[in-house]
């Protein structure tokens, strides 16, 4: 199942695939190179949020902040589990699996509806529009998320993955919270972009952890 794009008109529908990983935690290669499959998929937007608590394990992840290791802590009480663990992928901000096994993230994602009632959504070079709709039940907080579409091969020289080269697909390197949604129409402009190889996202979230409302992507 699929949540209600971007640009209404233009793109179609597509889910967002979120994975929690680090460089330092021996069972995420697995789970990376799903990730990296399905974000080939034009009903997929998959992002790779890397995780700061492995760092002190002997191998600091390159990709890792802290600020992403604060959202999966978030999708935790919000999924009501007690801790927080990698690898992990989240989906819709709904539910969530391990993402190891080869298909289980693509049943996951069949088995998870959309959110109704998220504003349509028009993403350009500088900002966003985000059209009226029913106010949300929770605060809806606007995330910019700017992630690397190319694959980046990192050399592991310490820790769990020691020797190995590992690849990332879609890393996430800017995560900004651009203001909040209320149900009213509102146009948020976008902080410059830094580096002009990244792509962008636009996530809208029913309150810290919870389901994705609306998503647009450039």
């Amino acid at each position: 199942m699929a949540l209600t794009s971007g640009s209404a008109a233009a793109a179609p529908p597509f889910t967002v695939v979120e994975l929690f990983t680090s460089q330092g935690c021996s069972s995420c290669p697995p789970a990376n190179a799903n990730v990296a499959k399905l974000s080939n998929r034009p009903d997929i937007l998959a992002l790779s949020f890397g995780v700061t608590y492995w760092d002190s394990l002997g191998w600091k992840d390159t990709f890792a902040s802290k600020a992403y290791t604060d959202r999966q802590w978030d999708y935790a009480r919000g999924l009501r589990h007690d801790n927080v663990a990698t690898p992990q992928v989240v989906i819709n901000g709904r539910r969530d699996v391990v993402g190891a096994t080869p298909g289980e993230i693509e049943r996951a994602a069949a088995a998870t509806a959309p959110v109704a009632g998220g504003p349509a959504l028009t993403l350009s070079a500088d900002r966003v529009s985000l059209a009226a709709a029913a106010r949300p039940a929770r605060p809806a907080v606007v995330w910019l998320v700017r992630y690397d579409p190319s694959t980046v091969q990192v050399p592991v020289r310490r820790g769990e993955n020691t020797g190995k080269t590992l690849p990332h697909k879609n890393v996430v390197r800017e995560l900004v919270r651009l203001g909040a949604f209320d149900g009213r129409a509102e146009t948020l402009k976008l902080p410059a972009a830094t580096n002009a190889a990244l792509k962008t996202a636009i996530l809208v979230q029913a309150g810290p952890g919870g389901p994705i409302l609306a998503a647009a992507r450039s």
